[in-house]
């Protein structure tokens, strides 16, 4: 974020999103708050590296506080094991709002303008990326392929829009769109179903934004 300000406008919008997140949890035990696993699984990501939480509690015995506090505000750092016990029930909507929110900061700030060109416009790319595989696990979501072999593959696969620019090192992630069986289809979902299906969902930002897919 080039603009003073910028990144804790984002870091506010996150939380407040992140805290309705819908909670399984129905008891009295919620020492961590669903912000807290969220935005301590997003640090991870943030700083591209397994060990970051290990080491930010390690900081906080330590030192009193961590990075993690002290950029994203969490409050209290759950283990790995909570945080997946934690997350992996809500729905990867929940956090689509985000996207859009990080969008319209970019916009207001005038920082999107550093990524026009042919014509004004902004390049949209989408490709398709594949985040699970397993030829034993899997469930409802699953995508399959038929092996060689005879034997069933289970995956899971997202169509991943990006807005890009010749000459800059960063992209600006837009809203994905999951590759999953659709109701009332009897052919597999695939990235073309899936893109026009994205496209669809978001005419109205797209043409507002004057933007080249």
């Amino acid at each position: 974020m080039k603009k003073p300000g910028g990144f804790e406008t984002l870091v506010g919008s996150f939380r407040q999103c992140l805290s309705s997140l819908p909670d399984k949890r129905r008891g009295k035990n919620r020492r961590y708050g669903m912000e807290d696993a969220a935005l301590s699984a997003f640090s991870v990501f943030f700083t591209q590296t397994p060990s970051f939480l290990a080491y930010q509690r390690l900081m906080e015995g330590s030192k009193g506080k961590s990075n993690a506090q002290s950029l994203f505000g969490v409050h209290r750092i759950p283990c790995d094991n909570q945080i997946r016990d934690l997350l992996d029930a809500v729905s990867p909507e929940h956090l689509f709002p985000v996207f859009e929110d990080i969008l319209q900061v970019l916009e207001a700030q005038g920082q999107l303008e550093d990524f026009r060109c042919l014509g004004d416009s902004l390049l949209v790319a989408l490709d398709g990326t594949e985040y699970f595989s397993s030829d034993q696990i899997h469930c409802p979501h699953c995508s399959t392929r038929t092996q060689k072999s005879g034997k069933t593959h289970y995956f899971h696969s997202v169509v991943t829009p990006v807005i890009v620019c010749p000459g800059q090192n960063h992209v600006i992630p837009l809203v994905p769109e999951f590759i999953v069986p659709q109701d009332g289809h009897d052919k597999q979902d695939c990235e073309n179903a899936a893109a026009k299906r994205w496209l669809s969902r978001q005419e109205q930002c797209l043409r507002a934004l004057n933007v080249t897919v």
